[in-house]
Formats: structure tokens, sequence, C-alpha cells
């Protein structure tokens, strides 16, 4: 699944069942997306942390047509953009397992499942309402 690109880390990260963000190793700025040099200072020196998966949700949209590809899904299901203060407010996007349950501002907590996309399986976020 890891591809060539700046974010070959992350993916990787997510097939090993954690969440690896880059910062710069210069002036300790998150960047998502992944870029190989630093947009604040230009430094090269990208460094791959792990960071926990919990946050709270940023916006949100519930799907309920069925689109190919997604049929593995279930319908309707909710894409999440999730704000993580802990790794400088970058957002990520997933799949929030209560999708009644999608409001902003709610705590969530993520974990790393397995999407069945278009025939494949891709490791993914799914969040689920933190306790």
């Amino acid at each position: 699944m890891a591809g060539l690109g700046a974010d070959r880390r992350y993916w990787e990260g997510l097939e090993a069942g954690e969440l690896l963000l880059p910062r710069c190793g210069a002036c300790d700025m998150w960047h998502w997306p992944a870029r190989f040099r630093c947009g604040e200072c230009g430094s090269w020196e990208i460094d791959w942390q792990p960071v926990e998966m919990s946050g709270a949700i940023y916006s949100w949209t519930r799907t309920w047509h069925p689109f190919a590809g997604t049929e593995t899904l279930g319908h309707p299901y909710c894409t999440v953009s999730v704000e993580l203060p802990q790794a400088g407010s970058i957002r990520l996007f997933g799949l929030l397992d209560a999708p009644d349950a999608a409001a902003i501002g709610v705590k969530v907590q993520g974990r790393v499942a397995n999407s069945h996309v278009l025939g494949r399986d891709v490791p993914a976020i799914r969040w689920q309402v933190a306790a």
C-alpha cells in the first residue's frame, strides 16, 4: 500500500497500526499534507512522530448515496474531519463508527481499521465517540 510520495511514512504507520505525522526537525512545525521540505523554514529535516489518535470533530458529512466502490461501508456512513490538538491542530479524515453521533466538537478516539474499497483493503482511521 505504501507509495513513494511524501506521505509514504503515514501509510506505513497505518499498516503497522499507528498514526505517524510529519514535523519539521528545525522549527517544530507540524505539516499535513506531508511534504519533503518544511514550508515554514525551508528545512529538509522532516521527522515522523507517533501521534495519539484522539481529537474533536471539526466537520462532518453523512453520505446516503451508494457510490461505486463504497458498498462495504454500509449506508449511511459518516465522514469526519478530526482536529488533533497534540499535532499542531492538523485535521485528518476518517469514518465515524456511529453516524448519528456526528456533531462539531464531539471528542473522538481513533483506531486503524481496513476499509474494503474498490476491491482492495486500504488502511484507514475509524473514529468513535470518546468515552
